[in-house]
């Protein structure tokens, strides 16, 4: 039995013979700096009453992901141009790039209602939401009391002279009463359209 005479190659870095450490490396980083930035987008906001902190958290970790992801894209990029010996100007004009660019979904303004004396003030109103958006609704009460969304069910209490904030992403439609839970006054229609 005889040897082959030329034996199959055993690493990546032989030009044009696979990627090599480094540029698997580049990838990979690449790749987590992805995933990243679609956890956080995805994440979205939370119903703790807190969303101001909880959106800047995201945009940084957003912005320092994208950052991540670029300069990881740029390593990779400069490093397969060394590794195959071309220079980075002939890189650049003979490949093309891709760029990542995430935006994080905007949050409509709040839709408030005002509790005066235990009543909702100017009446009960209907605030209306489209099937799909990230609805923000937000109670402002000279009453304690637990603010309940039907439909949602969700609940939150709500201090004397205080207030809460609702943000939720509305997927059922129909239409829901809002109401101080222990008093049973309904404060609010919550409308949600197909």
């Amino acid at each position: 039995m005889s040897t082959p005479e030329n034996p199959p190659p055993t690493g990546g870095d032989e030009p044009g013979r696979g990627l090599s450490g480094v540029q698997r490396a580049g990838i990979v980083l690449g790749a987590l700096a992805v995933l990243l930035i679609v956890f956080v987008v995805l994440q979205g906001g939370d119903d703790s009453g807190n969303d101001s902190a909880s959106s800047s958290s995201s945009a940084q970790t957003s912005t320092a992901a994208q950052s991540s992801a670029t300069s990881t894209a740029s390593t990779a990029q400069s490093t397969q141009s060394t590794s195959t010996g071309e220079d980075e100007s002939e890189s650049e004009t003979g490949s093309t790039s891709t760029s990542t660019s995430t935006s994080t979904p905007s949050v409509p303004a709040a839709q408030t209602v005002n509790v005066v004396n235990g009543q909702p003030q100017g009446g009960v109103k209907t605030i209306t939401f489209k099937k799909g958006d990230q609805a923000v609704l937000k109670v402002n009460s000279d009453t304690a009391d637990e603010i309940h969304v039907h439909g949602y069910d969700l609940k939150k209490d709500v201090e004397k002279g205080g207030s809460v904030t609702f943000t939720f992403k509305a997927t059922i439609d129909g239409r829901f009463e809002v109401e101080l839970e222990n008093a049973g006054t309904q404060i609010a229609n919550l409308e949600v359209t197909p």
